[in-house]
């Protein structure tokens, strides 16, 4: 693993900005999963990797969680996302993408797909 940093100062403006500003489904989430209210993982969410900031990352799992919206279905939002993904798993960091909309249907199984992805017991 190459580390680059995470939650590199040039970046705490934009971390900042993007907590604030979060959108109704990564609020949603995050009221499911902070507090280590998932199988006491603990949570962090807009943590920088490397240039990146991500939704949410565990770093005991080193599981990152990306919501995305419609801007992520283009094909430039989808280059990005793949690019992005081949940095954070050469970091070791293992990504999953939901749906913004899935979000809401149905939490619990949104819960259940992440802590499918846990390694450690809990």
């Amino acid at each position: 693993m190459n580390w680059t940093g995470h939650n590199e100062k040039h970046l705490e403006k934009k971390r900042q900005f993007l907590r604030n500003n979060s959108t109704a489904a990564e609020a949603a989430l995050w009221n499911l999963i902070k507090n280590r209210q998932l199988q006491g993982r603990k949570f962090r969410r807009q943590f920088s990797v490397g240039k990146y900031v991500l939704d949410f990352y565990c770093h005991e799992e080193k599981l990152c969680v990306e919501l995305d919206g419609a801007g992520h279905f283009t094909e430039e939002g989808q280059i990005y996302d793949e690019e992005r993904t081949v940095f954070l798993n050469e970091e070791g960091i293992r990504v999953i993408r939901i749906e913004n909309k899935k979000a809401f249907d149905n939490t619990q199984q949104i819960l259940d797909y992440i802590q499918s992805f846990f390694t450690k017991k809990g």
